[in-house]
């Protein structure tokens, strides 16, 4: 049930002199679009009423059957912090429909609502997520584009002055804070130039629409620092990449269905079968949870991404952590995911990677205590510790061979996924990139 009825919507637009909403839902890719109306047609919103072209967004649909239907969700209503002379603006989140009144099937907000409807016929109620996204700051030249330059050489939870982004980042957290958000921590990561605000975990819904609005915040408030922020996954070579880690538990009501007091990790039989789970289709959704070309170049040994298929409770280089809370904050961190990812596909797959574990009732492999790193490729094998995808190629490949992932997707989202991503991989594989001229030419 909706906290909000359309008419406290309204109220709240006329007691706050909103004069612009923006209807805003996001593509296949994660880039989150929006379509502007003025107060006088929010009547006709609440309705929904609103129509837009979905011809012309990326994996929706073709010319043919271009009408679609915006549903705003009223629990998404939210002025910005920054307005124009003229009044205020404020957000309504949407789901996308058919014309025909059906939610439709390449709307990546529904997928993710799909797959919360798998889980809640196996009695969970709600999937709590706690993301983690980084960024990075750079200074932007005389026309405002972005530069390589950095804006500080601080390091990990380094503080002013060596960090010149902190009053940028003092501000994303003000902002982010009249918004609603309850911020745990917010601190420079260990790349220059690198940063991380962590916020209070969510339902899954909740979660991935926060995501969304803290993107758009993060490069909105760096802007009027004179600073270009990006959620690249690996912006610069030789330093730390940019990750999403996403703490995720599963709750049956009130109480969290991870934990297990009897047990000597603390970790129920769903909280097992479901990372047994992760752990048997994780190669298969990185093309989902790492979607691009780049996310590649940041999942390599050496600075803290994983890259191989493992579980710890204690050390940091597996793919997934299991963090020291327990009780109601049992949870498990899965640490491949970068913000390049659209969070609604990213955490519908993760959903659905748990969900067939504890379907299957998956046995958990022991856990791996030790560095990977270290390990050579023959201890690796011995332990059959698998590698994630080296490749967009590979994990693409991973991805439409696998049965539960395909479900998870739908025909429609899956297909124009992986055709967008094809071309992308092919404009890739077939440029000539400087570090081949720096090789080659003098050399040949």
């Amino acid at each position: 049930m909706s906290r909000y009825t359309k008419e406290d919507i309204l109220g709240f637009a006329k007691e706050e002199n909103v004069r612009y909403i923006r209807l805003q839902f996001t593509d296949l890719l994660g880039i989150i679009k929006n379509v502007e109306v003025p107060v006088s047609q929010l009547p006709k919103a609440l309705d929904n009423k609103m129509m837009f072209d979905g011809s012309s967004i990326e994996g929706f649909v073709r010319i043919e059957e271009s009408d679609m239907y915006l549903y705003p969700e009223l629990d998404t209503w939210m002025i910005f912090p920054w307005g124009t002379e003229e009044g205020k603006v404020a957000r309504l989140i949407c789901d996308i429909y058919n014309p025909d009144g059906t939610p439709f099937a390449g709307d990546p907000r529904g997928i993710l609502k799909r797959a919360l409807k798998e889980a809640e016929k196996l009695g969970y109620t709600s999937m709590n997520v706690g993301p983690e996204p980084e960024f990075f700051l750079f200074k932007t030249d005389e026309n405002g584009d972005p530069t390589l330059e950095v804006n500080d050489k601080g390091g990990y939870f380094d503080l002013a002055p060596t960090d010149l982004g902190e009053n940028c980042r003092r501000d994303i957290v003000l902002t982010l804070e009249k918004m609603g958000f309850e911020i745990e921590a917010s601190h420079h990561e260990v790349a220059p130039g690198q940063h991380e605000i962590d916020f209070k975990y969510a339902n899954a819904i909740e979660a991935a629409d926060s995501i969304q609005t803290f993107k758009l915040v993060v490069k909105s408030i760096a802007r009027q620092h004179g600073l270009h922020a990006t959620f690249m996954p690996k912006p610069l070579y030789g330093v730390n990449g940019s990750g999403m880690h996403c703490h995720q538990s599963l709750f049956r009501g009130e109480e969290n269905a991870f934990y297990d007091e009897s047990d000597e990790l603390g970790l129920s039989d769903t909280a097992k079968h479901y990372l047994a789970g992760i752990l048997a289709h994780a190669r298969s959704f990185a093309a989902i949870t790492n979607p691009t070309v780049n996310s590649y170049k940041r999942l390599v040994p050496g600075y803290e991404a994983p890259c191989y298929v493992a579980w710890s409770a204690k050390n940091r280089s597996p793919l997934v952590r299991i963090p020291a809370s327990r009780g109601l904050s049992t949870r498990i961190e899965l640490r491949n995911p970068d913000p390049a990812a659209n969070p609604y596909l990213a955490l519908a797959v993760m959903l659905a990677a748990g969900l067939d574990g504890i379907k299957h009732k998956l046995s958990l492999v022991p856990p791996t205590n030790q560095n990977i790193y270290t390990m050579d490729e023959e201890e690796r094998i011995e332990k059959s510790i698998e590698s994630l995808p080296s490749t967009l190629k590979e994990a693409l490949l991973e991805l439409q061979s696998n049965e539960v992932m395909s479900q998870a997707l739908g025909e429609h989202a899956l297909l124009h996924f992986i055709e967008a991503k094809e071309i992308e991989w092919d404009m890739f594989r077939t440029q000539v990139h400087p570090w081949e001229r720096d090789q080659y030419l003098s050399l040949y």
